[in-house]
């Protein structure tokens, strides 16, 4: 094999690394060797048709092969290929130079219903060693004398040249390598294995009897010393017979750098594919030239780092490389070198470094001729018009819906959402909380090609396969919250035509509905999705509707259903309540004819629960909460109603359970007690009177009332208790006027902040008023 000729001892089998720089530069060194007249590539046959495409100007790597039952789109494999992948090298060569390049691996029909039976991890390429128990690097590694695999693969492969006369070495001593493992290990104890290197010495076979010029093939380090090994035609037959089929489609895919890497469990997968990436693409001089992206991505994040600094760092790295004995520095010295350096010993730069340059967010591109579903060129179709491109680096998207183009894009992210297809998350936006605002955290993965495929059993377009998916949704849904989401879901994405059947659905299961909590759930929901009319422009009559009828069924039942709650019980209860206070706020009085004054009855609803004493504490205080903020209940009635449950007469833990409903809960209820001393004084008065076999039963609650509590306002009122009551004023008996306001102005308290109101206000502000004015609220 050494004398450059495809056919001397048989096929050039030429044994590589999955994803190694080194073997890919080898590969190519030795095809140019050799001119075989055939190319053979460990993959999948079904895709000599999509060879070609690898030439075309839109194919961009990482890309990967993808294969998926067409009966079940979601039972799929892929092969990747990175632009240093060998298998990828292999097929440009033989279509720069007018070869044939085919696949010979076990065709995917079989591999999918090997994967239904749990054969295969779902990407097709695992490594050197297809799912061998052993791991070859490793066992040559430690055979080296070396405790790190990818560090012996540098120094042994990706660190050597291939010099004149010197291109077919690498393989040779792979297999010779590979030959001793297999001798000492079998295959590895695997069928498959087995299965697939008969297909492969059956498709090197008839490749031979077609080509005179020899036949050149690119596999798996491991499969070499097994397609050597002379076998009968008969014998290999017999291991294919009888193999489970499924009916599959194929096409290419983009893929990611990141999911090139171990750690996102791909079986194949490497630890840096962005230094493997840049291994290859480096001209010459790729420490100096790795260091220098380094020293530039630091820089974008505000960092400070020289050209000294990359000097310095490029000699520690050959220092560490000579002190290891190894021939260049690796990715480790490099490491070690940067933290050093340029990171000041920090492993939080690093961290960054690590990310976005060793493993790296390169995504590949496939021409638009690739073979899709007609969902994915629908898809493809709104990207391009709609200025969103897919992207593996995540990305917040702020939308404004007044916008057209913010609105599609808003509308597709939620229709994908609905398909099951993950390509954004919504996430709390911070640049305000209005209706016609929405923030996306986008990040496109390999796996979401496959989630579209499956989603286009539901239609050709992506409003059409939403549409039916929601409709399909709504009938099947379980609960009513389930619809109510649904709906809410539907408006977002604009899908007016599963509205009809979705709305539906909600009217049926209201309609039959009988847990009140069930229902208090749902209407949020509803109330919310009438909101998005505003902005969308959507007809919402039919849904408000349905939730003037769902309100009108809470306030019905809620008094009830409150009755006899344990403290778990009564404290989902509590936020039900909350809920559906907040609903009814946004609904109106009047959101659809003969549902008139929903306020008024939602209010005598609260009243009703506030006064009986079989609804447990912790609602009973919130609905007199939630009065006296409406300012349907006066300050003293308030206080009246506290006296009377924090009287010696009710049990601790229900007042204490009284005291969280009214004032816990992140409601404010803090400023409440540092605005009125008298709710406080009567707090402090009970809490110091709890008897000492009590007080433990009910500091839990306490202890979470105060702790939402924010740290100034628990300090105010830390100060307010230890002043005692009086301090300000003779007692709380003594308080007068609007509560939280002192009889007079305090002209000394408003004085102490002229000096920055005149900073504000300018030189011909009027001081002396602002000044009267903040006496009359600070008094």
């Amino acid at each position: 094999m050494s004398d450059g000729k495809a056919e001397a001892g048989g096929p050039l089998l030429l044994g590589v690394r999955h994803h190694g720089p080194g073997s890919a530069r080898a590969v190519r060194a030795a095809l140019e060797e050799a001119r075989p007249g055939v190319v053979l590539i460990e993959g999948p046959p079904e895709a000599d048709p999509l060879v070609a495409l690898a030439a075309e100007e839109g194919m961009r790597p990482p890309v990967a092969l993808l294969a998926h039952a067409v009966d079940e789109p979601g039972r799929s494999v892929f092969w990747p290929l990175a632009e240093f992948s060998p298998e990828w090298v292999a097929i440009r060569w033989a279509l720069e130079h007018g070869v044939p390049a085919r696949f010979i691996d076990l065709p995917a029909t079989h591999t999918l219903a090997w994967t239904a039976d749990g054969g295969d991890d779902g990407e097709g390429a695992p490594s050197a060693g297809d799912d061998v128990r052993i791991d070859p690097l490793g066992a040559l590694a430690d055979a080296a004398g070396y405790d790190d695999a990818e560090r012996w693969w540098e120094d042994a492969v990706e660190h050597r040249g291939t010099g004149e006369g010197d291109a077919l070495a690498p393989f040779t001593a792979l297999e010779e390598a590979m030959t001793a493992l297999r001798d000492e290990y079998g295959s590895g104890g695997h069928r498959r294995d087995l299965v697939r290197e008969a297909h492969m010495r059956l498709r090197i076979r008839a490749a031979r009897r077609e080509s005179a010029d020899g036949v050149a093939v690119v596999c798996g380090a491991w499969h070499v010393p097994a397609l050597r090994r002379t076998a009968t035609v008969a014998a290999d037959r017999a291991l294919l017979k009888g193999l489970p089929k499924v009916r599959t489609d194929m096409t290419w895919v983009p893929w990611t750098h990141r999911r090139l890497s171990r750690t996102s469990g791909y079986g194949a997968g490497i630890d840096s594919p962005g230094w493997y990436g840049h291994l290859f693409a480096a001209p010459d001089r790729p420490v100096e030239r790795w260091l220098t992206k380094v020293a530039g991505l630091l820089r974008a994040e505000d960092r400070t780092v020289s050209s000294a600094h990359v000097i310095e760092a490029v000699r520690l790295a050959e220092t560490l490389a000579a002190m290891r004995g190894r021939p260049l520095p690796g990715l480790s010295e490099t490491t070690d070198a940067v933290r050093a350096v340029m990171c000041e010993g920090s492993d939080v730069p690093l961290a960054l470094v690590h990310d976005r340059l060793v493993v790296g967010d390169v995504l590949g591109e496939v021409p638009a001729t690739a073979p899709a579903v007609p969902l994915q060129r629908d898809l493809a179709r709104l990207q391009r018009r709609l200025r969103l491109r897919p992207e593996a680096a995540q990305r917040e998207l702020e939308l404004d819906l007044r916008k057209e183009t913010d609105a599609g894009r808003g509308e597709l992210l939620h229709r994908l959402r609905l398909l099951g297809v993950g390509w954004g998350e919504p996430v709390v936006s911070r640049g305000g909380t209005g209706t016609f605002r929405e923030t996306w955290r986008l990040r496109w993965e390999p796996e979401l090609s496959v989630r579209v495929a499956e989603a286009g059993v539901w239609g050709t377009t992506v409003a059409a396969a939403a549409t039916a998916r929601a409709e399909a949704d709504a009938i099947a849904a379980r609960g009513l919250a389930d619809v109510t989401g649904l709906a809410e879901h539907c408006l977002l994405a604009g899908l007016s035509e599963a509205l009809p059947t979705v709305m539906r659905v909600l009217a049926d299961r209201a309609a039959l509905a009988t847990d009140v909590g069930h229902l208090a759930q749902a209407l949020p929901a509803l109330v919310r999705s009438l909101r998005y009319g505003d902005v969308r422009g959507t007809d919402t009559a039919a849904l408000a509707g349905v939730a003037a009828g769902l309100a009108e069924r809470v306030f019905v039942g809620l008094p009830p259903a409150c009755a006899a709650l344990d403290a778990d019980a009564a404290e989902e209860m509590r936020h039900h309540v909350d809920a559906v206070h907040g609903a009814v706020g946004l609904l109106g009085d009047a959101p659809a004819p003969g549902h008139g004054r929903l306020r008024a009855r939602w209010q005598s609803v609260l009243r009703t629960l506030s006064a009986r004493d079989t609804v447990p504490g912790v609602i009973r205080g919130r609905s007199v909460r939630l009065l006296l903020d409406d300012g349907e209940l006066a300050q003293e009635e308030a206080a009246r109603l506290m006296g009377l449950v924090l009287s010696p007469g009710t049990p601790p833990a229900d007042a204490a359970a009284w005291i969280e409903g009214f004032v816990g809960g992140g409601s404010g209820g803090g400023l409440l007690l540092v605005h009125d001393e008298r709710l406080l004084a009567l707090v402090d008065a009970w809490l110091t009177g709890v008897p000492a076999e009590a007080f433990t039963d009910v500091l839990p609650l306490l202890r979470r009332t105060f702790s939402a509590y924010e740290p100034g306002v628990r300090r105010t009122l830390g100060e307010l208790v230890r002043r005692g009551p009086g301090a300000r004023g003779g007692g709380a008996a003594a308080v007068t006027g609007a509560l939280g306001f002192a009889p007079g102005p305090d002209t000394a308290r408003a004085d102490a902040v002229l000096p920055v109101l005149r900073l504000l206000l300018g030189p011909g502000g009027d001081a002396g008023a602002a000044r009267d004015g903040l006496a009359r609220v600070t008094g």
